[in-house]
């Protein structure tokens, strides 16, 4: 028998090494939003809603290092997901403010997404997932997760019905 990972597992973090610690710091936290749970001279935790870490960094192994190359095995990207389109929409407006450049903005039917990178070239979605209900499927029932255009500003005008949290 094959084992199955139990249905209520979740992503607890993710934990990136980084090359300057107070520049990957200030992205989380300033662009994004996270809130600094911990630091130290070679490490970072960052967390939204009091939680003790969602992200984790370090410099044990890559302190003044370039970046990655991108055709290299490893991580594509870490995503974030929104619980409402609205959040979604106002944590993407804060990141064309702060003068990252976007790498794409897609629907993806059950979810829409917008991607850039870190300073480091780790790559980031911001995401926010339809109700199951409103997934896209095809005839037989399968999802079909699909990449069409995403209307950005629509996205973005959407941050004015954020409720507060």
């Amino acid at each position: 028998m094959t084992y199955t990972v139990h249905p209520k597992t979740r992503i607890g973090h993710i934990h990136l090494k980084v090359s300057d610690l107070d520049r990957s710091v200030a992205f989380y936290r300033d662009v994004l939003g996270f809130d600094v749970t911990q630091k130290g001279t070679d490490m970072a935790f960052l967390s939204a809603g009091g939680y003790h870490h969602h992200i984790g960094l370090n410099t044990w192994h890559s302190k003044g290092a370039g970046r990655a190359p991108s055709r290299a095995p490893g991580l594509f990207h870490s995503a974030f997901l929104y619980p409402t389109r609205a959040a979604l929409g106002a944590a993407v407006k804060n990141v064309v403010e702060s003068g990252v450049e976007l790498h794409g903005a897609a629907d993806h039917g059950v979810s829409q997404a917008v991607y850039f990178e870190d300073p480091d070239g780790n790559g980031v979605e911001l995401c926010w997932d339809r109700p199951e209900k409103e997934w896209t499927r095809h005839a037989n029932g399968d999802l079909a997760i699909s990449s069409r255009r995403l209307d950005l500003q629509d996205l973005i005008d959407a941050a004015d019905d954020l409720q507060p949290a």
